[in-house]
Parts: structure tokens; C-alpha cells; sequence
């Protein structure tokens, strides 16, 4: 990762603070973290105060944990602004969209504002919308395989959102950058916003141990910045051959951060369109690490 002159850090470490303002998902519960529900609400807590919050999104949680998220809310020492919470919806959509509501009623220093849960027929993408009627922004997690622009097409059609899942904790749960760039395409062309999940701990894609075990397996992780800037570029005209290269690309070097916006490879983007790609495109990922994808940008100096 390079940037075009020393003298440019602070401008850079805006940029980056700009399109990744709130982009981090929290998702400490979920593998490879796995935390308790203690441990990982006060980390988020703590993330909220510390000097890097602006990246901090939402906190993500099971549908099937909001009582006991309530309550580990509520044992906080001190009080905080209301926090916002992703609910996963499991098997029973309909019930865990009540439990949503329910929560929303009695809670008053948190809020599910967004839901998600897997969908791989239009029926399921139609019942999950109907969590929009309660003010909430709704994800589908989409399959990547034949039938995906279907799916995307349903999801247009009520006003639901995509998801994407860009790894795991082995690595066959990894699809094929083809794969996402063919989910980045058919989001982009049906004007459906999308988010990202899974494997996202770094910022540039490489070899990475794929849990936090001593003896963990390693594998090919997605870089966040290389799922960011593939679907910033695909919004400008770039080709699904080059934003498949993009994404699969190892050589940090080949980002260059300038003060007015990035270069890969001859591609250019200004901070306007990074600004539109974040707001209207590919909002957030989770992780189930805060620190890790935030003390990498410091390692690589693209934040300070």
C-alpha cells in the first residue's frame, strides 16, 4: 500500500476514515471470535470511546440472544448513546422479526435498526421484507450460485437490500472473486445496496490464518479494501475481468492513496465517488474483530 507523498498521511487517513466511516460491523459473537455476550458488548463499548469510532458501525447479534443482549446492556458501567444492533434472523423469519419489535419496545439504550438472514428463493426474500414495515433496513443473504440475479431481482422489488458472505473459518467457505464480482454486478445493475461478511479481518487480500487457534489452517482471505475499491470501480465502467483481478490482488503496492483519491493499476477514483460507493453501493461488512482490520490500516499508514 503506497501513498503519492509523505507529506499527504493526513489527507490520506481522512479519505480512508471518510469511506470507511462505520463500515466495521461488529460481529464479535460469531466465529471464528466466538466471544460471550459480555465480553463482546463491552468491547464494542469500548471501541465506541476510543480514537477510531468514526469506523465503528453497528453491533451484530442473533435474533435468538436479544434478552440476553438486553440484559448485558443494562450491567454497563456507565451509560451510552443507544446502540445500534444487526439482528440474524435464524429459520422461523416471521417470530424472530417480532422478537425485533419486542425488543425495540422495551430497550432503551439500544436499537435493531437492521435485520438479515439468509435467502436463497424469492419467497424468502418477500417474507423478509416484511420487516421494512417496522422501519427496519433489511438484508438478504444471497447464494452465489445460477439463480442469483433472480434473487437479486426480488430483492429490488420490495426494497430489500443484498448480502454477501466472503468467507469463513475453512477454506471451502471462500467463493471465487469471480463469484463476488458477479454479485457486485448484478447488485450494481438492479441499483440494490449491498453488504459484505466473513473473512474480512484485513485489508488487502492474502494468506492468512483462517481462525485465531495456534494450529489454525491458513488460506486466501478477501482484503476489505479490494472488495471496496472492485465495487467503487465497477460503479465507474470497469470490467468484470479487471474488478476480478482487483479482488484478487496481493500486492499492496499496487493501491496508491493520494490526498484527492486511490489508483490501481492505471484506474482512478476521486473521494466523491469513494463517498457515493460507501452511501448508496457497499455500506458496511462484518467482522468479528474491530481492532485487527483497524490496527492493519495503521500498519499500512492509512490511518493515523
Amino acid at each position: 500500500m503506497s501513498r503519492e507523498a509523505p507529506s499527504a498521511a493526513g489527507a490520506v487517513s481522512r479519505i480512508v476514515r471518510d469511506f470507511l466511516a462505520g463500515a466495521i460491523d461488529y460481529a464479535g459473537l460469531f466465529p471464528p471470535a466466538a466471544l460471550d455476550m459480555r465480553t463482546a458488548i463491552r468491547n464494542y463499548a469500548s471501541y465506541r470511546a476510543g480514537d477510531d469510532a468514526s469506523l465503528l458501525g453497528r453491533f451484530v447479534a442473533p435474533a435468538a440472544r436479544l434478552s440476553e443482549l438486553a440484559e448485558e446492556l443494562e450491567s454497563l458501567d456507565r451509560p451510552e448513546e443507544t446502540v445500534k444492533v444487526s439482528a440474524v434472523l435464524g429459520a422461523d423469519v416471521a417470530a424472530d422479526i417480532q422478537s425485533v419489535i419486542a425488543f425495540n419496545a422495551r430497550v432503551s439504550r439500544a436499537t435493531v435498526d437492521s435485520i438479515e438472514a439468509k435467502a436463497d428463493r424469492p419467497g424468502s426474500i418477500y417474507e423478509l421484507a416484511s420487516g421494512r414495515s417496522a422501519k427496519l433496513e433489511v438484508f438478504a443473504e444471497l447464494p452465489l450460485d445460477g439463480a442469483l440475479e433472480l434473487l437479486v431481482d426480488a430483492a429490488r422489488a420490495v426494497g430489500v437490500r443484498a448480502k454477501v458472505r466472503t468467507g469463513g473459518v475453512t477454506a471451502g467457505a471462500f467463493p471465487s472473486a469471480r463469484s463476488v464480482v458477479r454479485f457486485m454486478r448484478a447488485c450494481l445493475d438492479s441499483v440494490v445496496p449491498f453488504k459484505a461478511t466473513a473473512g474480512l479481518h484485513h485489508p488487502v487480500t492474502g494468506t492468512y490464518a483462517l481462525t485465531y487457534a495456534p494450529d489454525s489452517p491458513r488460506g486466501t482471505m478477501f482484503g476489505f479494501l479490494n472488495i471496496f475499491f472492485a465495487a467503487a470501480f465497477l460503479t465507474m465502467g470497469m470490467s468484470d475481468e479487471d474488478a476480478t483481478q482487483l479482488l484478487d490482488d496481493r500486492d499492496a503496492s499496487s493501491f496508491v492513496f493520494g490526498d484527492r483519491g486511490v489508483e490501481w493499476r492505471g484506474h482512478r477514483i476521486d473521494t466523491a465517488h469513494l463517498a457515493a460507493t460507501h452511501e448508496r453501493v457497499f455500506g458496511s461488512f462484518g467482522s468479528c474483530s474491530f481492532r485487527e482490520p483497524v490496527d492493519d490500516l495503521r500498519s499500512m499508514a492509512l490511518l493515523s
